[in-house]
Order: structure tokens, then sequence, then C-alpha cells
């Protein structure tokens, strides 16, 4: 297998930086688009044939060091009993959202982690498969909790913080019982072979410095403590980790994951080496002519240059729109291209 990623995790790697992509296996693909043609977004993630293949699909294209499993961060809800679908345009729908301390008291402590078992038989398709580490992730408690309350995508989380501020300990109840739930997804995903671990928090830029501390952070750190004896690596990803990279430096994830808004050299300075850095282009730089993307990778490697702690990878995910050129591109560059 190649170790440049694990290697970079680890702070060590004397080579240009391991490069992959969030939602690199997803919709700006040709080859993905075709599967979609025929096949639901669930029959895909539910299927351990389809789990392994739709992962492999960005490794046949590109050159990167590392593959994300294909699944999604709600499967979880479907597991415990709310439901999920996708809804064209509208993005995934929970079936029977909750809206009351009640629903919170019905749902169960643990999870029947043998609902999800068909996660655990596409990574062990995928192993034997595979040339590089395989990530596994969930969703962070409180980005999950949202999806739960609001019943849908949402951009100011109207529902989810009202519920956090007019009740903050039945909601802590909830984040509870969400980030216990992931725990134990989470060690499936190990025991079955991945080789290591991101949590998204989607949704944390809604929150405010001190509940972001309070209603996030606190929660990924308990997922992190719980996965510590595994010797799994673990990278941390929020939307807004550049206003929050210190606090998310406080709970020692192996990497924390950069947004687009900073500068990575001034985050690199809050952070200690002993943490692996990921991230961070903006995504729409991949709308841009060939010779502007060279220029901002480019830029971007000069600052980090020497830190064999640094992963590149996107601010957030490719948009579904891009060239698969432009990430070809991209991939390149990092890799010695001109």
């Amino acid at each position: 297998m190649q170790a440049k990623f694990i290697n970079a995790l680890q702070g060590c790697n004397l080579q240009a930086p391991p490069v992959w992509f969030m939602r690199q296996a997803g919709r700006h693909l040709a080859s993905y688009r075709a599967l979609r043609d025929k096949y639901s977004f669930l029959e895909l993630c539910h299927n351990p044939d389809f789990i392994a293949k739709v992962t492999l699909l960005p490794l046949e294209n590109y050159q990167v060091d590392a593959a994300i499993l294909f699944s999604d961060i709600l499967v979880i809800l479907e597991a415990v009993g709310l439901g999920l679908h996708f809804e064209e345009k509208l993005g995934p729908i929970i079936d029977r959202p909750i809206a009351s301390v009640k629903d919170i008291n019905e749902l169960p402590t643990h999870i029947d982690i043998s609902k999800l078992q068909y996660v655990a038989e596409g990574i062990k398709a995928l192993k034997p498969r595979l040339k590089v580490p395989l990530i596994g992730f969930c969703g962070a408690p409180f980005t999950v909790a949202s999806y739960m309350i609001e019943g849908k995508s949402s951009r100011d989380l109207k529902k989810t913080k009202r519920w956090m501020l007019e009740d903050a300990q039945s909601f802590h109840l909830l984040l509870k019982k969400i980030a216990d739930w992931s725990i134990s997804y989470l060690k499936m995903q190990i025991v079955a072979g991945v080789d290591a671990i991101q949590i998204f928090d989607s949704w944390a830029n809604t929150l405010a410095y001190n509940q972001f501390c309070e209603f996030s952070c606190d929660y990924i750190a308990y997922i992190i403590e719980a996965l510590r004896s595994t010797d799994i690596p673990t990278i941390a990803f929020c939307r807004g980790s550049s206003v929050f990279a210190s606090q998310l430096a406080t709970i020692k994830p192996t990497c924390i994951s950069l947004d687009w808004n900073c500068n990575i050299t001034d985050i690199r300075k809050q952070v200690p080496r002993s943490i692996a850095l990921q991230g961070n282009l903006d995504p729409s730089i991949l709308y841009a002519p060939q010779a502007v993307i060279k220029k901002e990778v480019k830029d971007l490697l000069n600052k980090m240059a020497g830190d064999g702690g640094f992963i590149f990878n996107l601010g957030h995910g490719i948009p579904p729109d891009v060239s698969e050129e432009a990430v070809k591109t991209v991939v390149e560059c990092i890799k010695g291209g001109s």
C-alpha cells in the first residue's frame, strides 16, 4: 500500500504532499453519472458491490493518494428508524424528523449495527482492490442532529438552533445519543478495514464560537477519544474550521481539514506540527482556466513546502459540474507535472 497519506497524517511525509478530494467519487465523474442513470443514490449506498465500485471510480481517473468510502453521513439515521430518501434538487429528506423531547427519549440508546452491515461488506470488498489507504467517515453529532430536526438541508438551521438555545439539556441528550451511535458505526468500519476516519461537521459554520465549543467540538472530541485505542488516524472537518482551528487543535485529532477562507500558513502557526493539516484550495478554482488552476495549486504547495504533515485537498467537496480535466490538472501539478 502506498503510505504517503498515512505518513503525512503522522507528520513525516518527505515527498510531495498526498492529495485526495472530498466528494471525489461524485457527480462530476461521467462514470458515476452513468451509474446514477440506472440506480438511485441509496441503491448504490446499500449495495456492497456498488460501494466498492463507486469508491474506486476516482482512482481509475486520477492518481489520488487515498480513497474515501462511498456512502452518506445520514445512513445512520435509517438504522435507528427515522427513514431517509433523496429528492432531486432537494437532497436528503428524513422521513420521520424529531420534534419533541419525547421523540429523543424514544430513540434507541444503542444502534443496531447489523443494519449497517452493508457498509462493512463494502469495505471488505474494497480492501483487496486498493493500493492506497481507505478513509471511513461519519457525520458529526451537531450536523446529524440538524437533519433529524430540520428534516432536510437548511441554510439557517432555525429549528435546530432554536431547540439548542431553548432547551440545551435535551439537545445535549440528542447529541450524546448520536455520538454513541457514531462510535459504534466507526468501530465497525475500522474492524472491516478502513485506514483512517474523517468526521464531517458540515453545518458547524452556523454556530457562534461558544456554541461551537459546547455543541460541536465537545462531541467530536468524545468520538475521537473513544477511537484512540484503535490507533486509527482521525481527521476533523468543519465548515468554519478557519475560525475554529485553535479549538479543534485542543481535542488533538490526527489532522484538521481546513476550509478555504484562511491563509493556511497562519493556521499552521496556531496548530502544532504534531497535528496534520488538510486543505484548503477553494473548490471554485476548478472552474478557472488551466493556467489559473496551476498557479493557485503551486501557491498553496509553496506555502506548505517542507511541512511533512500537509495533505492537499479542497476546502470542501468537488462541485458536481466541474470538469474531470480540471481535477486531473490539480493532481498532475501536485505530482510534478508542468
